[in-house]
């Protein structure tokens, strides 16, 4: 079971799909190759890890059936069965804003979507009261070397920035322009 990590009292929460196999070994969320990048997503917004906090709609590894490895998508009655506790977490933290990064999150929060990521992708919805920024996730930026992609979710993290009040410097909105 991996849980969640992160301060407590964190006014940022990142939400993915579920654990892999390194996060299900280590016992934290977003440990693996993904992980990596958003942990210096988060430093690109002068954040820290441990000033933030990170969960999953699934709290469990889906893995594959019988013998093979690897991962796959959620069931949608995994979803909801796992939703009472990310909701819980998101009462006790009472986060300002949440990050869901990619579709399963997306549907995880807020239930099976008519458009694809592509276009849910930078827009704003509000879950419990908090407003949630939807983007894509990690590993389809690790899969998608585009620096257009990345510059749009770059733009989704300015808007949590603005939204949170941090202060954005000229480099950190300059990120992923080409020149």
């Amino acid at each position: 079971v991996v849980f969640g990590v992160g301060n407590p009292e964190a006014k940022l929460m990142f939400v993915g799909e579920a654990p892999g196999a390194d996060e299900d070994e280590k016992g934290e969320p977003f440990v693996g190759r993904a992980g990596q990048l958003l942990t210096k997503m988060i430093v690109a917004m002068e954040l820290t890890r441990e000033k933030i906090y990170i969960a999953n709609v699934l709290k469990c590894r889906p893995d594959l059936p019988g013998k093979s490895s690897g991962n796959r998508k959620p069931t949608r009655d995994e979803m909801d069965a796992c939703l009472p506790y990310l909701r819980a977490q998101v009462a006790v933290i009472a986060p300002q804003v949440i990050v869901a990064l990619g579709a399963t999150a997306v549907e995880g929060l807020f239930g099976p979507q008519k458009m694809n990521m592509t276009r849910l992708r930078g827009n704003w919805r509000e879950l419990d009261g908090v407003p949630v920024r939807l983007t894509f996730h990690p590993s389809y930026l690790l899969h998608n070397q585009d620096i257009a992609l990345k510059r749009l979710v770059w733009e989704d993290l300015l808007a949590v920035m603005e939204r949170l009040d941090l202060p954005i410097s000229e480099k950190q909105r300059g990120f992923f322009l080409k020149s």
